[in-house]
């Protein structure tokens, strides 16, 4: 059937193909240089850090719905065991934890979507086998250390929670940075806050699940322009759902982590970091969020930082 001529033209525009090279497999990461992760660093200034992870516990946000996606499973496989025959002795105690990688607060590796059977850089998707990833696996993503700014959408808009199906677009993503005092600059890492995430504390898992605000494909643009390097919301889908266009699944995944090669992040908890930055109106920080480095894996679950 072919993709839409919407996303064709968009997509030939955004492409990044060969822009770090034949064989680079971090995309937008390369915008993150020594140097900008210096000038980052000297947005830390009362050393407050704020985690915008999810607990990782069975109240997590996945319900079956995710094919294969489940909330963490914790079991002990010791309890107070002694370590020696002296009852007086060390003793230990351990768990085991069983865990989707992209199932609470991740990062996507840009090997997790294709289009056309390929992949970002034009690896081809068969790269993709029983054993994961071969190319473009979250651990070839390396550190994410720099700059973050936070787009707070919702308050920009003057509620503090956006409504389910509300598509972003690049005036929304604008708007914000100037409600926020901040101008983007090259290799940052980019939270957009919708409020949405306030749903599944709330414990509405099907309500934050099936209907979500998010990016639209008019965001597309806005990031390629900026040089962002990375990108993350306060959703499960990142994107708007049901998705913009009704013969189109996940337009912004395909230009982001295809096209662009752009790291998108979702279920980043952004509530704590909303109120704070409305409180001080200081937009902007350093941002540590770097994935655990799973040998071929399509994503990563991570606990990223703000500091101010």
């Amino acid at each position: 059937m072919g993709l839409p001529d919407e996303y064709v033209e968009l997509a030939k525009k955004l492409n990044n193909w060969g822009r770090w090279g034949p064989d680079d497999q971090r995309g937008t990461l390369n915008f993150i240089t020594p140097e900008a992760v210096v000038r980052a660093a000297q947005l830390v200034k009362v050393g407050k850090a704020i985690s915008l992870a999810l607990p990782m516990s069975d109240r997590g946000p996945q319900t079956g719905a995710l094919k294969g996606r489940i909330n963490p499973i914790k079991t002990m496989v010791a309890i107070n065991e002694p370590l020696s025959q002296d009852p007086d002795g060390a003793a230990m105690s351990d768990d085991l934890l069983i865990v989707s990688p992209q199932g609470s607060t991740h990062w996507d590796a840009l090997a997790h979507v294709s289009r056309d059977g390929l992949l970002y850089n034009g690896f081809s998707a068969s790269q993709i086998t029983t054993d994961g990833a071969h190319k473009l696996g979250i651990h070839k993503t390396g550190p994410i250390v720099g700059r973050g700014i936070l787009l707070d959408v919702a308050r920009a808009a003057g509620v503090d929670r956006l409504t389910g199906g509300h598509a972003l677009t690049g005036q929304d993503l604008d708007a914000a940075a100037t409600w926020g005092g901040i101008k983007p600059a090259p290799g940052d890492i980019v939270l957009v806050r919708t409020g949405h995430i306030q749903l599944l504390h709330q414990g509405d898992r099907d309500g934050y699940l099936f209907t979500s605000p998010g990016l639209s494909m008019k965001t597309a643009e806005w990031f390629y322009d900026h040089q962002v390097a990375a990108v993350a919301t306060d959703t499960i889908a990142l994107e708007v759902y049901p998705c913009e266009r009704d013969d189109l699944m996940f337009p912004v995944h395909m230009l982001h982590l295809v096209e662009m090669g752009l790291t998108q992040g979702q279920n980043f908890d952004l509530e704590e970091l909303g109120r704070d930055c409305a409180d001080d109106r200081v937009y902007e920080f350093f941002f540590e969020g770097t994935p655990e480095p799973i040998v071929r894996g399509l994503g990563s679950f991570v606990n990223p930082i703000a500091v101010k």
